[in-house]
């Protein structure tokens, strides 16, 4: 599989439904990452903040950059610089952090923010209460170096279409609730990110606006 015919015909599909592709690059050394950059790709996800770091360092830089995996806080201070949006925030004290290294970088910082949406207790987010709970907050009122631009959520790793659907629409409900209730005034809250190489197809059905695809691009590790 060539990855700039394939970044080609994806990037031709989505653009027709008004989907963003994540080229999921984790793993991928910077030569491929340029090889998909050549064909036109801008927008890559990493999981891990060092190996982020370093392809920043070493690749063009007009890349924008998502950190689409798990994010401690003691990491926010080396993306601050430059990250373009973070797919994983899951507490208001993350939020806090990313606030704060934005600030002494002079940025307004984008966020998702990590809905549990699926069957197993291994994949990180904020349940419905936390998040409007979250949503809530004086804190995050007071905040003024981030933004938040949507839901992010992985559904159960499962063959099963049936439930894949259905956690894929709950977080659709979801997104279109907080629009409604916390974002009515503003056109910033836009950005709903599900769907990965399995199951991508019934994201975009259940009404996603972004998708993190690795192996479909790149082939399988």
């Amino acid at each position: 599989m060539d990855i700039a015919d394939q970044i080609k015909t994806i990037n031709e599909e989505l653009d027709r439904l008004n989907v963003t592709l994540v080229a999921v690059s984790k793993t991928k050394p910077p030569e491929v990452i340029r090889e998909a950059y050549d064909a036109g790709q801008r927008i890559f996800g990493e999981n891990l903040v060092q190996e982020l770091v370093d392809k920043y360092d070493t690749l063009p830089k007009d890349i924008q950059w998502h950190l689409i995996g798990h994010l401690q806080r003691n990491k926010v201070k080396y993306i601050a610089p430059f990250i373009t949006l973070i797919h994983s925030v899951d507490s208001l004290k993350l939020l806090k952090e990313i606030d704060k290294q934005a600030a002494k970088n002079n940025r307004i910082i984008d966020c998702l923010l990590q809905v549990h949406i699926a069957a197993e207790d291994t994949k990180f987010g904020l349940d419905h209460v936390e998040l409007i709970e979250l949503l809530r907050s004086e804190e995050l009122a007071a905040f003024k170096h981030i933004r938040i631009r949507g839901l992010m959520g992985i559904a159960t790793n499962t063959p099963n279409e049936r439930e894949i659907k259905a956690e894929f629409g709950e977080l659709k409900s979801l997104f279109d609730g907080i629009k409604i209730s916390f974002f009515k005034e503003t056109d910033h809250f836009d950005t709903l990110s599900m769907g990965m190489s399995a199951d991508y197809k019934l994201a975009i059905e259940q009404g996603c606006t972004m998708v993190r695809l690795g192996s479909t691009l790149f082939g399988n590790r």
